[in-house]
């Protein structure tokens, strides 16, 4: 009878132990970084998204209950084939329990439906298309910087008035852009403001002279770009040429720009821009100290508002698989992540909304002059705080299918 018992003892013992092991995918806690690494958005992710993970693992320890935490590396070039064929490989055959960061909206899509079907993890950091939180959400996702509605909130707000109540728009020709655009337009005109013409150029663009000159014969107030990276910076140099802005009567506005743009411009071309964002590195004190870290390891150079994100994001992951017990449940896991405060030194405290968003407040800020910086990357003045309330759109009109049952979680 004892032999029996000691029998029966041992094999629950196996059980449970092999049960603990079960919510654990492997033996260690894997997370890819997906991304562009040597093209058009490698500056504003790229290798500098992947050693900011590398910190977030780090920083929690290194491991979550005794499995390692191993950061893998995916450079999808901006095609959406090659991410979705990555992020399978990682799902199915290296047992990745997340994959962070994926810039373009395409691969931000393909590869959040796969996390869907195959109950894993897809930390969006750097994709601000709407539809991630909207009709496009899932249990399996969440949306870490900010969406096109925050951005195009935050600066209508900001900047909407009877000194900019009239905007021209200079638009990216691809789905994110039309988005922003059709945002934008919306919120200028809730602020009793007008868009009195917008135009659409390609990605790549290098003459920008003929867009330029339609912005500057409208004699609209604001002159809003919604491009970023090479096609910012060559807009803002012809606008520059032209002495369009120079003489105060159109204002410049970014709505996505970031630090290595500016750095890129200089701030004598650069100057007065207003931009709105969630982070910057000289934001506060713990901005300054995590960006400091970075800078160390990075050559020197700041962390990006997405390079922030993919450390924040991942971070929190790891605090939720930590109470979860494991990684194997992505639903279980992002379900885990709404219920945790998100708290962390490059957003600080916030909530991940029921739809997956991450509340934070964005920030208005104007590219200073060339006299008022002090360095390289002393670039931003801080003009106004947005709560995230005013920031993000009102969770009663969200469109994500899910949400009834995200909620009732």
């Amino acid at each position: 009878m004892k032999r029996i018992l000691a029998s029966l003892l041992a094999g629950l013992l196996l059980t449970t132990t092999l049960s603990a092991q079960a919510k654990y995918l492997g033996d260690t806690v894997k997370i890819g970084v997906m991304n562009d690494q040597n093209g058009l958005y490698a500056d504003l992710q790229g290798p500098g998204s992947v050693e900011a993970v590398r910190m977030a693992a780090e920083d929690f320890g290194g491991k979550i209950d005794n499995h390692r935490i191993e950061v893998l590396v995916g450079d999808h070039q901006n095609k959406p084939d090659v991410g979705t064929a990555i992020a399978r490989r990682w799902f199915d055959a290296e047992h990745v329990g997340a994959i962070v960061d994926l810039p373009q909206s395409a691969v931000a899509l393909g590869v959040a439906g796969i996390a869907h079907d195959l109950n894993r993890v897809a930390l969006i950091s750097a994709s601000n298309l709407d539809s991630l939180v909207g009709e496009n959400c899932s249990p399996n996702q969440v949306q870490w910087a900010f969406n096109n509605y925050a951005l195009a909130s935050s600066t209508a707000n900001a900047v909407a008035g009877p000194n900019a109540d009239t905007w021209f728009l200079v638009v990216v020709d691809l789905a994110t852009g039309h988005d922003l655009q059709s945002i934008l337009t919306r919120m200028v005109q809730a602020k009793g403001g007008k868009v009195v013409g917008a135009v659409r150029h390609p990605l790549g663009t290098l003459d920008f002279s003929s867009y330029l000159l339609s912005a500057q014969a409208s004699g609209a107030k604001v002159i809003a770009f919604a491009n970023a990276t090479s096609d910012f910076v060559n807009a803002m140099k012809q606008a520059a040429e032209y002495s369009i802005g120079s003489d105060g009567t159109q204002k410049m506005v970014g709505i996505t720009v970031f630090e290595p743009d500016i750095v890129s411009l200089g701030l004598k071309v650069a100057q007065g821009t207003l931009i709105t964002m969630p982070f910057y590195w000289d934001l506060n004190d713990q901005t300054r100290a995590f960006s400091k870290r970075f800078a160390a390891r990075f050559g020197g150079k700041v962390p990006t508002v997405f390079q922030a994100a993919a450390y924040s994001a991942a971070l929190h992951y790891f605090k939720a698989v930590q109470a979860t017990g494991g990684d194997a449940d992505g639903a279980r896991v992002v379900q885990q992540m709404k219920k945790i405060p998100v708290d962390d030194p490059v957003f600080g405290k916030g909530t991940v909304r029921a739809d997956g968003l991450n509340m934070h407040p964005m920030y208005l800020f104007r590219v200073k002059k060339p006299e008022e910086s002090k360095s390289k990357w002393d670039l931003y003045k801080l003009v106004k705080t947005i709560p995230p309330e005013q920031a993000f759109q009102p969770i009663k009109d969200s469109k994500c299918p899910y949400l009834n049952a995200m909620t009732s979680n």
